[in-house]
């Protein structure tokens, strides 16, 4: 399983990441992002929610 990133997290790996909820969990809608290496993960849709690599 792959870590969870705190929203705002810098010079994580590129790739892309799903939102997930604060455990891990599946979220309503979740947004999914691709960054490029060194890049800041955005902000999330509700706070506590956080980022996993997929």
């Amino acid at each position: 399983m792959s870590s969870l990133k705190k929203p705002g997290t810098d010079n994580e790996p590129a790739g892309k990441y799903k939102e997930v909820g604060p455990r891990g969990g599946e979220v309503k809608n979740p947004r999914v992002i691709e960054i490029d290496k060194g890049d800041r993960l955005p902000p999330t849709q509700e706070k506590g929610h956080k980022w996993k690599k997929i």
